[in-house]
Parts: C-alpha cells; structure tokens; sequence
C-alpha cells in the first residue's frame, strides 16, 4: 500500500530571508510613539519565512485533507453530522442577517425578531411545548438552562430539593448540568431492553428528588417506551421530567415530548435542524418548557405589541441572562430555513429515513459485529468490539482501519454501558450507494480481523497522519513546536 507523502509543518518549509510581501518605503514621517505604553510583541521568535506561493499551496493542500460531510458519510453517533443544504448557508450569509447588530433599536430590526418568533413558534408545534428561549448557545447550555428553569419553579412551589436523577443510559453531560445547579446526581440503571428500569425508578423517586433528566431515545438509539409511566412517577412525587432532545433526529413530526409528560427538553438546532457544526461549534441548544415554567424564561423574551415584535425584560421571575444578546442568530437563521424547506411533510421524514437508514446499516452488519442490546433501534445503532477482541482486534483498530477506506470513524467506547461500542449514525441525508459503501468497508475489516489483524493494529496507513501513541501524548504533550538545530 503506498503510503501519501507527507506535508511538511509551515515551520519546516521556513527559510531565513523569504517574504510574502514587500512594502515600499514609507512616503510619510514615521511615529514611533502611537502605541507608546500597549504591550506590544516587537518579534515573534521562529516565525515562519515563507513565500506566498508556499503558504498558499501549503495551506490549500491542508484544506483537502480535511474530511467533511460535504465528501462522504460522518457517522458519529449521537452527534448527528448530517449534510447541510447550502441554500440555508446562503440565507443566513444574507447582508441584513449577517450584519444585523445585537444592539440595534427593535424598529431596525423586527424582521430578525420575526424570524426568532417564528422559530420559537415552530418549535413548540414540533416539540409540543408552551413556550421556547432560544438564548442557549449548546446542547450542553441548554441542559443548564433548562435545570436553572426547575430549580426556580420549585424553589417558587417551596423547595429546590437534593436530588436529580439521571439513566445510565443519558448523555454525559447531564450530570454537570444537574451538579452546576446545586443538585446531587444518583444513576438510575437500565433494564435488559436497554431502557429504564421502572423498578429501579420507583425505588429512587423519593420527595427529595427535584427532577429525571433522560435522553429520549437513549444513547444506545432505543426509544424510552414507557416514557409516559416514566413521567408518571416522577410527576407523583412531586418532581419535573427533563428531556435531553439532543436526538430529536428521530422524533420530528412522529411524536412530541410535551404529549408525553415532558416538563422542560431542549433541543440541538445544530443536529436536527441543519448547521454544520464540526470543530466545536456553532451551536444552539433552545429550551423548551410546559406552562409552569413560562415565568422563569431567561430575558429577554420576543413579545408582540400593537403588531409590532418587542423585547421584554420585565419578568420578576425569570431566571436572568444566560447568554449576551439573542442566541447564535445566524443557527436559528439556518434552522428556520430547514424547517420551512421542508414543510411538515418534511419534518415527519427526517425521523422516518433517520430511523430507516440507522436500521439498514444495523441489519446488514448483523452478526459481523456485536450487538449487546437487540431492541429495536431508533436513528442509531450501537455495536460493539466483542467478536473482533477474539482476534486481538479492538474497536479503536477499526476506526482507525476505516479512515484507510476513506471513512470518517464512527463514535466510539460511548455509551459506557457498551463496552468497545462502535456508535453508528447515519442520519436521514445519506443515500442507500453511500450506505452501502460503508457497510462495504465495515465488512472488510471484519474480515481483516479474522484473516490479518496485524493490518488494523497498524492502521491508518494512507492518512495524513499515522496513529498516534495516545498513552505517551496523554503523559507528556507536546505543545509547542521547535525547530531543531
């Protein structure tokens, strides 16, 4: 297999002398003295000397390297890295989205606060809830607002409460959120369908439980079936059910969690609703809430006023700022472009090829990789590593042999109550060709790891960059790059 030429760091291509660009004499007199007492960096020591041919091409060749959703299938499990169209992208880049200043007067801007009604409107119909902020910047921040919103009713019913209760089977991040607001967390453990176990949440649900947060469907891609009787005995004692909607990809226009006892959820725009939201961000993670908690809504809330949109800061009961301004506008911009696109017919197909695809790639991949739980699945489906450590072969091994067939690896070790999980989700974007290349490719390092696993224990071997000794750079990380003499 022929190994690609490597390219060389900007800093290795560095020769003393070299220039981009060459300013002419200055025609003026200088000053010396305008930035007298700034702390400025008179020299940058090591800094690259480079034409700009070579830091053109050097950086260009980089950038076709990089692998994204608009060159193949990103099946990262839980994060759903679905394509996203570009005419979203064009009318969220429209001047007068894109230039639109937080602090205008609400007269200079009542088309961006429609489109923030507008949204807030819509997702309430899709979620079944009685008001939206879309103030929240993430998923993560949204499950923070939405706890904030539970402690202040109840702390307005009486009392905060100790606890908070989270499934096992939850995202990772629903514990934070709880201990943030001052809550202490007990697991709640799944059954053997992979869902809570009613027993074991009749036992936990005590008085001194404020809420359940539960991620529906789970992270093992099973839907929480008794999720109405969840909510029962939550709401018999007296606590609030918190939804994580981070897997809405699954639900749209199929169910809504308010019709299933939901109390507060949020959801990620930036899976469900179309924004391409690798390296970190952007994101958005609006929050949804039934009646009781409308008052407690993060300032400001979008009102109408003699038919025009104004911003409402006077709520005594609100929970405050959680964010500067009105959320990531130019998400919510692309949100409401996918939502309206697609109209209701649209919204309901998301679910319904979401949940087709996860469940082609799961039924062809059957038997050639682990299953722990044979529930049904919903827009994802969790294998595991378990076949394949019988050859010494670990699901890190195969990750790292698909990106040699020009995959980008699945999610992998998560959920924890999988372990080795290879976390697989395809979205409702990818057509059954692609699909199938990659169920291809799956099957091949199945068989790579019954006929020669010593191909995977060294794999990638066509990539950018080869694997890494993750123990050592754990240990000892190298942050800064030398030249060496």
């Amino acid at each position: 297999m022929i190994k690609e030429i490597r390219e060389p760091l900007i800093f290795e291509i560095s020769e003393a002398g070299k220039r981009a660009v060459e300013l002419p004499a200055l025609d003026v007199p200088e000053k010396k003295d305008l930035l007298a007492g700034v702390p400025l960096r008179r020299e940058l020591e090591g800094f690259p000397e480079v034409s700009e041919t070579e830091v053109t091409r050097h950086f260009t060749r980089l950038s076709q390297k990089n692998y994204c959703v608009d060159l193949g299938i990103y099946p990262l499990g839980s994060c759903t890295m679905k394509y996203n169209p570009k005419v979203n992208e064009r009318l969220s880049g429209l001047p007068d989205f894109a230039a639109s200043h937080p602090l205008a007067s609400e007269d200079l801007v009542q088309g961006s606060l429609e489109v923030l009604k507008r949204l807030e409107t819509y997702l309430c119909e899709i979620a079944g809830m009685d008001a939206f902020t879309l103030h929240p910047a993430a998923g993560a921040h949204g499950e923070l607002t939405g706890m904030m919103l539970i402690r202040a009713a109840l702390e307005a019913r009486g009392g905060a409460r100790k606890y908070v209760l989270i499934p096992d089977s939850a995202h990772g991040t629903n514990p934070s959120s709880a201990h943030i607001c001052g809550y202490s967390v007990k697991e709640v453990k799944s059954n053997e369908k992979g869902t809570i176990d009613i027993e074991a949440l009749e036992a936990a649900m005590t008085d001194e439980v404020a809420a359940l947060m539960v991620t529906n469907p789970n992270t093992l891609g099973v839907f929480e079936s008794d999720i109405c009787r969840v909510a029962e005995i939550v709401h018999a004692k007296g606590g609030l059910v918190y939804m994580d909607g981070a897997n809405m990809n699954a639900l749209t226009g199929i169910v809504r969690p308010g019709d299933m006892g939901i109390d507060v959820l949020h959801i990620n725009l930036h899976k469900t609703f179309s924004t391409p939201h690798g390296g970190g961000g952007p994101g958005s993670g609006p929050v949804g809430v039934k009646k009781e908690l409308v008052p407690y809504l993060p300032v400001p809330v979008i009102g109408e006023k003699g038919g025009r949109f104004v911003l409402d800061f006077d709520r005594p009961a609100t929970i405050g700022r959680v964010r500067s301004y009105f959320g990531n506008f130019s998400v919510i911009v692309r949100a409401l472009c996918y939502i309206l696109t697609l109209g209701p017919k649209g919204v309901r197909e998301i679910a319904e090829f979401a949940v087709l695809n996860a469940n082609y790639i799961r039924k062809s991949l059957e038997g050639e990789y682990h299953l722990k739980y044979t529930t049904p699945s919903m827009h994802e489906c969790v294998f595991s590593d378990k076949i394949q450590k019988e050859f010494g072969v670990t699901n890190l091994d195969i990750a790292k042999r698909l990106i040699d067939y020009g995959f980008h690896p699945p999610t992998m070790s998560f959920p924890l109550i999988v372990h080795g999980a290879l976390m697989i989700e395809p979205t409702e974007t990818e057509s059954r060709r692609d699909l199938d290349l990659f169920i291809d490719a799956m099957k091949a390092i199945a068989r790579e790891a019954k006929e020669n696993p010593e191909i995977l224990h060294s794999a990638p071997h066509v990539a950018y960059v080869s694997r890494l000794d993750e123990v050592t750079a754990a240990k000892f990380p190298v942050l800064r790059w030398e030249k060496k003499p």
